[in-house]
């Protein structure tokens, strides 16, 4: 029984020692995603307020020549 409690003890580091990096690899995956929709808003955003300025700006014209 002693034999079999020793054995199992060091299994419990190794485990952690395996997951560690897993779970770091996960935490990597969902910081990258996460910028990268970040950027996407932005970029898309960006572009809304600059199709919003080009609509104002024809709208404008429109008002003036007419």
């Amino acid at each position: 029984m002693t034999d079999e409690i020793s054995k199992a003890k060091p299994q419990r580091p190794f485990r952690a020692n395996v997951l560690k990096p897993i779970v770091h690899f996960q935490v990597s995956m969902l910081r990258m995603w996460a910028n990268n929709i970040e950027r996407f808003a932005g970029k898309y955003e960006k572009g809304l307020e600059e199709s919003t300025t080009t609509i104002k700006e024809q709208s404008n014209k429109g008002e003036h020549a007419g």
